[in-house]
């Protein structure tokens, strides 16, 4: 059989495929996508939840620097206690028991409201309005027990020693 010459056969010209492009994406992006998707959905919802639960503390340490008097210290405590802890175990507090429960939720080298209860009971009970020093005690351990005990480190339970 004779040999055909190159011209004579019907060869097609060679035509290279385009680069492959980006889309559609690998299947090991996408998992690196919603990975990243992810991680950023969980910062933003912890963000949120540290905003929000530090907002009240944050609120109540900006109008404890207006130089309240006695009695709106005790209630700007009183609320914000309210806003952390279980309502039915802060809101019937008062005198010496509310002074314990505050000294609770600190650790015990920064404790103080019961060893200054004449200040405190003073101040809340009595016609006799405190002298500016005192209120500067009292000013300062409000100032302590909203930076120290709040928020919760986890749910700190008072309880309350009834003795019969």
């Amino acid at each position: 059989m004779p040999n055909p010459s190159v011209t004579e056969l019907p060869l097609a010209d060679i035509h290279l495929q385009a680069a492959p492009g980006f889309w559609p994406l690998p299947w090991g992006w996408w998992c690196v996508l919603l990975f990243a998707l992810g991680s950023f959905l969980f910062f933003l919802v912890f963000l949120y939840r540290y905003i929000r639960k530090n907002q009240a503390k944050k609120e109540a340490l900006n109008l404890l620097t207006q130089k309240p008097s006695l009695a709106q210290i005790n209630a700007l405590l009183k609320n914000t206690a309210l806003h952390y802890f279980n309502r039915k175990d802060v809101a019937g507090l008062t005198g010496d028991r509310w002074l314990l429960f505050l000294d609770a939720q600190l650790p015990k080298a920064k404790q103080g409201f019961f060893l200054h209860q004449s200040l405190w009971l003073k101040g809340a009970f009595s016609n006799e309005n405190l002298s500016q020093d005192e209120l500067i005690i009292c000013r300062n351990l409000a100032r302590i027990w909203l930076i120290d005990a709040l928020p919760p480190k986890k749910q700190a339970h008072y309880k309350e020693v009834r003795h019969v």
